[in-house]
């Protein structure tokens, strides 16, 4: 009589690999995630516990002792974001790598654009490019220039020159660190 290659408990008996399907026969379907409740006890159990027993925790997760000066808060805060990764998995590595080049562009600090700046439905932009005056118009969700509607200023800032650019560096609304630094300092 031949093995029942179907039955799973035969196959694990016999030291060979669980089935590759999964529910409904598919064996692309994901896992099931872990019970949401459960997740959610987990977390809220936390701020049950006392701060030393939530470094201990850290530690255990970590393999070190958390950084000093980290408040209670931000603790149960980071070990509850570790509980949601475990459980429904993290960053995806293309996010990661862009997070980590933003933060690179970010240490570098050559440019910044004006936190204190807020474009206004209604306002107007002009820039002067090669002997051509462009006007883009605000909109609430969007801008609008030479009658059609963009997403972003820098979609506008690349039909008009031809190459990629930063739209709100060609429109102006960027200044330089070193000038920002150097106006701060003349205060």
């Amino acid at each position: 009589m031949k093995p029942a290659f179907n039955d799973a408990s035969a196959r694990q008996r016999a030291g060979e690999p669980w089935p590759l399907r999964r529910r409904n026969g598919n064996r692309h379907d994901r896992p099931r995630r872990p019970d949401v409740t459960e997740v959610e006890r987990q977390i809220t159990g936390l701020a049950n516990r006392s701060t030393q027993e939530l470094r201990v925790a850290w530690r255990q997760l970590h393999r070190t002792g958390p950084p000093l000066g980290l408040s209670r808060d931000l603790l149960i805060r980071a070990l509850a974001n570790q509980l949601q990764e475990q459980s429904y998995g993290g960053v995806s590595r293309v996010l990661r790598r862009r997070l980590q080049s933003l933060a690179a562009a970010s240490d570098k600090a050559t440019m910044t654009v004006d936190p204190g700046l807020v474009l206004k439905t209604g306002t107007t932009l002009v820039r002067q490019w090669r002997g051509h005056t462009h006007t883009v118009l605000v909109h609430k969700y969007g801008f609008e220039h030479e009658g059609q509607r963009y997403r972003s200023l820098s979609l506008i800032a690349e039909r008009i020159t031809g190459a990629h650019w930063s739209g709100p560096r060609f429109f102006g609304l960027t200044k330089r660190v070193r000038a920002l630094a150097g106006a701060k300092a003349g205060r």
